[in-house]
């Protein structure tokens, strides 16, 4: 079968460092072609150089049997390459019509625009990815699911011949995602191919034709779905066995450290929540997206303070009003979007990891940079974040390590309450194993945990306890022993 698409022994450094050292990849027209590999294996450098965003240092790419030269995304996008990014790319003051038309419309400037034609088309491409979105809604105001179908809607009506998917599910629901593979799955039957790139290797065999991996820059092999299982990939990908994804170990608790009564907020849609968390525990909340998991979080962290209940901490009775305080009381809170509330993509590194924590780092007022480099240097080197330099950008980090960055700006501050929202949401396997151990480690030293999770491998693999919340409510408690994911999904249902 003629590839489609084919990318030969592509290079590129920067400022010295590889990102690709001999990359291949090659996608047929109707098939689904995985991508994986560890953050900081070369699958964004490579979709950068295909779509256009950047140059190879050397090789080549071939759309059709035709050499490109001097790719450009204006040149890929009229090629028929369009990508759709993990980070969804919507402009937030703009109306949900308004963005999809930005890539499906070819108006001159002198042109008046349709403005009830527009909202229609928008209706239908939604429609057609089963998005239940007002096309005059805020792009701003989206969820991010929403924003993602959104996303999928425009590079449908923009007739894409290759699709380039990256993380297309990292924040759908089980509803959206089986949406998403129906759509994909009808873009397949229409020839188009499709690169599919995700960290969540079991929903692989069930949506890829063909999988290739990359490992440091280099193509290490592309097999057939169904002749590699997912022990196997993991293999191929980090290079060596991966035997303990999830690495709990048994951890005796300590005393009570945070206990909510009656909790609610009308504003976070969250009612009579109630639990306890002892130091050492680690407590999962697992729940369907929009069961109110996020908004108790920004709730306790005074994000959306409560109306009413009972916040105690170490024994206290707390009016938590401010993320401030909440700090300053020793609550962390690691959010669910890095890119936007966990790390400042902008600033290095050292300023990031003591963002939260600079009335510590202060003299007279002024602060301390060489006080500021040993803190990011210890945090650094205790959860392992890969860097050159710690005034690199935040940004230029793979997201294992910026979310490894995160964790360092809150651990910084001391706390004694971690609230972990979506931990390892979008990174690859051997970041997830390396967060995991560093939870058992926090644990360990006494530090209470609050994980928020929507992979229930990972909420049963890491937690003491597990908490199921429906609506704004909590409906079941479960211990590590009894849980199954069986038991999980029916409570999160409302069953």
């Amino acid at each position: 079968m003629t590839a489609l698409l084919e990318a030969s022994n592509l290079t590129k450094s920067y400022a010295g460092v590889q990102a690709l050292k001999s990359a291949s990849f090659e996608l047929r027209a109707g098939e689904v072609h995985a991508l994986v590999g560890e953050n900081g294996a070369g699958k964004s450098t490579l979709i950068k150089i295909i779509t256009g965003a950047i140059q190879a240092d050397n090789g080549e790419v071939v759309i059709d049997g035709q050499p490109i030269t001097d790719n450009s995304p204006q040149l890929a996008k009229s090629l028929g390459i369009a990508a759709i990014y993990q980070q969804p790319a919507l402009f937030p003051e703009l109306a949900v019509a308004e963005n999809i038309a930005l890539g499906v419309e070819r108006i001159s400037s002198w042109q008046p625009i349709n403005w009830k034609a527009r909202h229609e088309r928008a209706a239908e491409l939604l429609a057609e990815v089963g998005a239940r979105i007002s096309t005059e809604a805020l792009a701003g105001e989206l969820t991010m699911p929403q924003q993602q179908l959104a996303e999928i809607a425009r590079a449908l009506g923009a007739n894409a011949r290759v699709l380039i998917m990256d993380e297309p599910t990292a924040s759908l629901s089980e509803e959206d995602t089986q949406n998403l593979f129906r759509v994909i799955r009808e873009l397949r039957q229409r020839g188009v191919g499709i690169v599919y790139i995700s960290h969540r290797l079991d929903e692989l065999p069930l949506i890829a034709d063909r999988v290739t991996v990359l490992r440091d820059g280099v193509t290490i092999e592309t097999r057939q779905m169904a002749e590699v299982d997912r022990q196997e990939l993991i293999r191929l990908m980090v290079g060596r066995e991966l035997s303990a994804v999830f690495p709990k170990r048994e951890i005796a608790f300590g005393e009570t450290v945070l206990e909510v009564k009656n909790l609610t907020c009308r504003e976070a849609g969250v009612s009579e929540i109630s639990f306890s968390l002892r130091a050492g525990e680690i407590l999962g909340f697992a729940g369907l997206i929009g069961a109110g998991r996020t908004e108790l979080a920004r709730t306790l962290f005074g994000l959306t303070p409560a109306d009413s209940g009972e916040i105690q901490l170490r024994g206290e009775t707390l009016k938590i009003t401010s993320p401030a305080q909440a700090a300053e009381l020793g609550i962390a809170y690691v959010p669910e979007d890095r890119r936007r509330h966990g790390v400042i993509l902008e600033l290095p590194i050292s300023a990031n990891t003591t963002l939260a924590s600079l009335r510590n780092l202060a003299k007279f007022g002024f602060l301390d940079f060489a006080v500021e480099r040993e803190v990011a240097a210890d945090y650094a080197s205790r959860l392992g974040v890969k860097t050159p330099a710690l005034f690199a950008a935040a940004g230029t980090l793979s997201g294992g390590n910026q979310q490894k960055v995160a964790l360092s700006r809150w651990l910084a501050t001391k706390p004694s309450v971690l609230i972990l929202d979506e931990p390892t949401q979008g990174i690859d396997v051997g970041a997830k194993s390396e967060i995991h151990s560093l939870m058992c480690e926090l644990a360990e030293q006494g530090l209470a945990i609050l994980i928020i999770s929507s992979e229930l491998p990972e909420i049963l693999g890491m937690s003491d306890r597990i908490a199921v919340m429906h609506a704004g409510r909590i409906v079941a408690t479960f211990d590590r022993a009894e849980a199954s994911q069986q038991k999980i999904l029916a409570a999160a249902l409302g069953h």
